[in-house]
């Protein structure tokens, strides 16, 4: 079950289906002209960026309310930078995570061990942890830390095995290797540039070579995955696929990258959303 559809995109913006409400929001790679013009019309609320971040019509969306996809389901609210508390791009990122778990735990007693980086409301998260992994789940927002725990309660996992970390990534990261700790899969979406609670900066430009040689240092000696993803313009899949071949070298294994896409009918143009590349052992 799914209540997520991309409706249409187009002059710059998108039109999206959140179980039942309908929003309009600023999308620059949206080049083209709508597919369905007609259809805008429908839009509950809409957001733009034209003149500072404002909604309009935001007193007819919902306070908060819960969208399911793929079984999953999560809390949405209108936050004031018009993000909802869920990326639908993710969606087959956690199919794949969700596979990837379930492969690590055949013939196996303990749970695989994930470390979730910049993990926002916790989409991966609940993939990994539904899927029966031990997770750590790390953000430097509290409020998306535990938006994230809601999430997580939402789905049944209040007590499920995850650790709730709000830290500076690199900051936490070290602290584990000191502490010996490694994982078996990691997944990391760095954004384009992030601050921490205590004036931490993050550039994905000038810092991402060093997260991951960090999340190398991780890994376990059996490591089974790991997953970049990123909305940054410029990373593409060759890019992001490039940085991870050199992270990874001398682990075997093998490497796919792609577009993040948004879906819709088959009238509806696919809609790129940031690139991935992603390790499997």
């Amino acid at each position: 079950m799914t209540d997520y559809e991309l409706l249409d995109s187009g002059r710059g913006a998108k039109l999206e289906r959140f179980a039942g409400v309908t929003l309009s929001r600023p999308c620059a790679q949206a080049v083209w002209q709508p597919c369905t013009p007609k259809r805008w019309a429908q839009a509950d609320a809409t957001f733009d960026r034209e003149d500072g971040n404002r909604w309009h019509g935001r007193s007819r969306l919902p306070k908060q309310w819960v969208l399911t996809i793929d079984g999953t389901r999560f809390n949405l609210s209108g936050t004031d930078f018009g993000h909802l508390g869920i990326f639908p791009e993710q969606r087959a990122q956690w199919a794949w995570i969700k596979a990837q778990v379930a492969a690590a735990r055949e013939g196996r007693t303990e749970r695989p061990r994930v470390l979730n980086l910049f993990a926002y409301s916790g989409g991966s998260t609940l993939a990994a942890a539904l899927a029966g992994a031990e997770v750590c789940h790390v953000d430097a927002s509290k409020g998306m830390v535990q938006w994230a725990r809601e999430n997580a309660e939402l789905n049944g996992l209040k007590e499920h095995p995850i650790r709730w970390i709000v830290d500076d990534v690199h900051k936490f990261m070290n602290r584990e290797l000191r502490r010996g700790r490694q994982y078996e899969g990691i997944i990391l979406d760095p954004p384009t540039y992030g601050r921490g609670g205590n004036g931490e900066t993050y550039k994905i430009e000038r810092d991402l070579p060093e997260t991951l040689r960090l999340c190398r240092e991780l890994l376990s000696e059996r490591p089974k995955f790991l997953l970049l993803s990123a909305h940054t313009p410029g990373h593409t899949p060759i890019v992001l696929g490039n940085i991870l071949t050199q992270a990874m070298r001398g682990l075997g294994g093998s490497i796919e990258t792609g577009e993040m896409c948004l879906t819709g009918a088959p009238e509806v143009f696919p809609l790129p959303s940031g690139a991935y590349a992603r390790w499997q052992a």
